[in-house]
């Protein structure tokens, strides 16, 4: 009985103790705990030619973060006057072989470049000059409540509101 009321007294001592306060955390969007974490975006316009190898590398001109995804959109056709833009990579087959419009990215810049089998030199420029880029930086915060292929979700879900050019 002696061993049951010491471990007891213990148990009540050690879960009695209380040691310093850690530092505060960092405060959400706009100052609301579990806010949404701004998201950045611009807009480019690109030529893939022989001379830059069929790519253009873009630094952002802002922080992007070790664990933030980057997507890239192509404005893809208009309907009605209205912009549909396509999540990359987006592929094209003609009678010659693919063409594949792709990028990557880094925490400094995205690469947007021309792939496929294609021979790139037989493409009209319609395929190759004037392509509209939209880019948004997704904070790691956000991936998961992002369909990130979905243009209109990501632009809705992250609220962005313009894009620089």
């Amino acid at each position: 009985m002696k061993k049951l009321i010491s471990l007891f007294t213990l148990i009540l001592f050690i879960s009695a103790c209380e040691g310093p306060q850690g530092p505060p955390g960092r405060d959400g969007y706009d100052g609301i705990d579990g806010g949404l974490i701004v998201s950045s975006a611009f807009e480019i316009v690109v030529n893939f030619n022989a001379s830059n190898n069929y790519e253009y590398i873009e630094n952002y001109g802002f922080d992007v973060y070790p664990s933030d995804v980057v997507m890239v959109y192509i404005s893809w056709e208009t309907d009605n006057g209205q912009d549909i833009w396509r999540a990359l990579p987006q592929t094209t087959y003609f009678n010659e072989g693919s063409l594949i419009y792709n990028f990557d990215f880094t925490q400094d810049d995205v690469r947007f470049f021309l792939d496929g089998d294609i021979d790139f030199s037989i493409l009209g420029s319609e395929w190759t000059q004037n392509q509209v880029f939209r880019v948004v930086v997704i904070p790691a915060d956000n991936v998961d409540s992002v369909n990130i292929n979905d243009y209109n979700n990501v632009i809705e879900t992250l609220n962005i509101q313009s894009f620089k050019k």
